[in-house]
């Protein structure tokens, strides 16, 4: 008689007992992110500039038993923002989402556009990641970065030059600090969705023109919603993709596959 085999488990998605700090917290992709981490277990601090918004998010969490707090925070002012974190318990998680877009044809692109989305996007984005490894490089226990990139962080698109432009530097540092925090057990990945509804991408949703283009790319015919990504965002959080660094999750719908 054969005997039986050792069967393997799968990794725990559960986030039990760990720290998560996600940026741009209040609405759209952060507020789902924060959601989708403390449905997993996580405490999560919800952090933004507007207060009250984040604190009315955290209070829904905690309502529905989930562990969460708001936290003020401007990531665009960087040396209170490194003194804020600094000055705070190591997270295990860090979901970067905090982002804005200024959509224009490139002959139309002001510099006054350009420096805001690539202060946010780029200069924001990466020190916020520094920020947070240091903690989590002193603490010792490892843990996970994501990145909320954009399917425009691997092709290209109308009206897009300096999102795209910001997006494609968040997928090279990502990939650079893979390799440089990887001896600290810290993982680096991005998420990269496609046009997912938000309060920032509603009004371009008014455009039918804008509409039926997007739907002409999206190979599964509807636009994303929030939840899409949830599934994926605790996936890159959990000990599901612990061999998983220096790479992309694109939720696209099909949109770069051609």
């Amino acid at each position: 008689m054969t005997a039986s085999p050792e069967l393997p488990r799968t990794p725990s998605f559960s986030l039990a007992g760990r720290r998560a700090l996600v940026t741009g917290a209040g609405r759209g992709i952060g507020l789902a992110a924060a959601a989708a981490l403390a449905q997993a277990g996580a405490h999560v601090v919800l952090a933004a500039r507007t207060l009250e918004e984040v604190e009315a998010a955290a209070a829904a969490l905690a309502a529905e038993g989930g562990s969460a707090e708001a936290l003020r925070l401007d990531v665009t002012d960087l040396p209170r923002m490194q003194e804020t974190l600094a000055g705070l318990p190591a997270f295990d998680v860090l979901v970067n989402n905090a982002g804005t877009n200024k959509p224009s044809g490139f002959l139309e692109v002001s510099v006054e556009n350009f420096d805001l989305v690539m202060s946010i996007n780029v200069r924001a984005a990466y020190f916020v990641a520094q920020a947070v490894a240091q903690g989590m490089a002193a603490a010792g226990r490892g843990g996970s970065i994501i990145h909320i990139s954009s399917q425009m962080g691997h092709v290209g698109g109308a009206r897009r030059s300096i999102y795209c432009a910001s997006k494609w530097a968040m997928e090279g540092f990502s990939k650079a600090m893979a390799i440089d925090l990887a001896p600290h057990r810290i993982r680096v990945n991005t998420l990269a969705p496609t046009f997912i509804q938000t309060p920032m991408t509603r009004p371009f949703f008014e455009d039918e023109t804008f509409r039926a283009s997007v739907l002409s790319k999206i190979k599964l015919g509807r636009i994303g919603e929030v939840e899409d990504l949830m599934g994926a965002i605790v996936f890159l959080a959990s000990d599901a993709s612990a061999l998983m660094t220096g790479s992309s999750l694109v939720v696209d719908g099909g949109w770069t596959a051609e």
